[in-house]
């Protein structure tokens, strides 16, 4: 497709695709960089540390899938791939936040209510809401799929065909 001399030319179909392939790579980004940052602070010590590296890898298979393919079935497994992503985002903030409050009752055994729920959300190690990339990353994977023309029943109602 040659390059438009200006902007107003593009149709929506185009915009649409553009926006959704710069969801895309934002999306493959951040999975990258957090896929780094868990493995260079060394998050891989039991089978719930290492779920998000899972997660991330079986996630990049699912996007190959699709941009080598396309269609309704990799969208929609896409799709449950950033349930997923959300889903252990919320457990995985469980677990932070349970280790440190533990941390905290052994650093200061009589700590309770309140007091010990605001040194546990700052813990630093593991940091209490750093799971919560995990549901941004499902957030915008799911922005991704938004109205995705590969799940159009009919082929002529089709915006932006391509990924």
């Amino acid at each position: 497709m040659a390059a438009r001399p200006d902007n107003a030319a593009q149709t929506p179909a185009d915009t649409l695709r553009i926006l959704r392939r710069s969801v895309l790579g934002l999306f493959a980004i951040g999975i990258v960089g957090t896929a780094a940052d868990l493995l260079l602070t060394g998050h891989v010590e039991d089978a719930w540390q290492l779920a998000p590296l899972g997660l991330f890898a079986a996630s990049a298979l699912v996007i190959g899938w699709h941009l080598a393919r396309g269609g309704r079935l990799s969208i929609r497994t896409h799709q449950a791939m950033m349930s997923l992503f959300i889903l252990s985002g919320f457990v995985g903030t469980f677990l932070h936040y349970r280790a440190n409050i533990e941390f905290e009752m052994e650093m200061y055994p009589g700590l309770a209510g309140f007091d010990l729920f605001w040194k546990a959300i700052q813990g630093a190690s593991p940091p209490s809401l750093a799971p919560g990339t995990m549901i941004a990353l499902g957030l915008l994977g799911l922005m991704y799929a938004y109205r995705h023309p590969a799940l159009d029943t009919e082929p002529t109602e089709r915006l932006g065909a391509n990924p």
